[in-house]
This record gives C-alpha cells, sequence and structure tokens, in this order.
C-alpha cells in the first residue's frame, strides 16, 4: 500500500504539513516495501485557487491509498470519500519519520 503524508520538506526529519492542498511535498510511503518511496513536489501549492481538489486529484493518480495530513478541507474530503482513499489527521508537530515509525510498530 502507498501512504502519502503532507511534509514541510522533502525529507524524514521534516515536520507534517498542517496544510493539504498546499503542503510543500508529499512523502510516498511503501508500506510493502517499508520505504519512502519519494518525495512528490506539491504542483498546486501556489495555486489562486481549488488547490485542495486539485491536490486529491494529483494523490490519486499516483495509486496512493491513504493520506495523512494535519487538516483536510470539506471538499477534499467527499473528493477522498468518493475515491475510497482514507484520509487520517496528525498533528504537525510530528515529523514524517516519527509518522512512519507509528506506521510500523
Amino acid at each position: 500500500m502507498k501512504i502519502a503524508i503532507t511534509a514541510t520538506e522533502n525529507n524524514v526529519n521534516a515536520k507534517l504539513d498542517a496544510r493539504f492542498g498546499r503542503c510543500s511535498y508529499f512523502a510516498v510511503y511503501d508500506t510493502e516495501e517499508k520505504c519512502i518511496h519519494e518525495f512528490l513536489a506539491n504542483p498546486n501549492k501556489n495555486s489562486e485557487g481549488g488547490a485542495g481538489p486539485a491536490s486529491a486529484e494529483f494523490i490519486a493518480s499516483k495509486d496512493i491509498e491513504k493520506i495523512i495530513s494535519g487538516e483536510f478541507g470539506g471538499k477534499v474530503k467527499s473528493i477522498f470519500e468518493t475515491l475510497q482513499i482514507e484520509i487520517i489527521t496528525e498533528s504537525s508537530e510530528k515529523t514524517i519519520q516519527e509518522i512512519i515509525d507509528e506506521l510500523t510498530f
């Protein structure tokens, strides 16, 4: 399974980005390989409007099954529900590595 985690930077020591639609990066963690597969720059970070739905479509195109972020807007929640992508809200004080460690108990 691929899990996307919103990140402030493109490394495992970065903090979780509280903003889903305008996050800086998506860390893509592969649960089968037990590693970060890649860091994807968010192409919608500086969008004039509609960053949340556009970012949801971007994530869906990467075969992500679960997304972890600090918060999700109402439009994004309904998009993910339709796409059957699980959303998890997490504390933005945690690093990407801390979140991964919790996933791989």
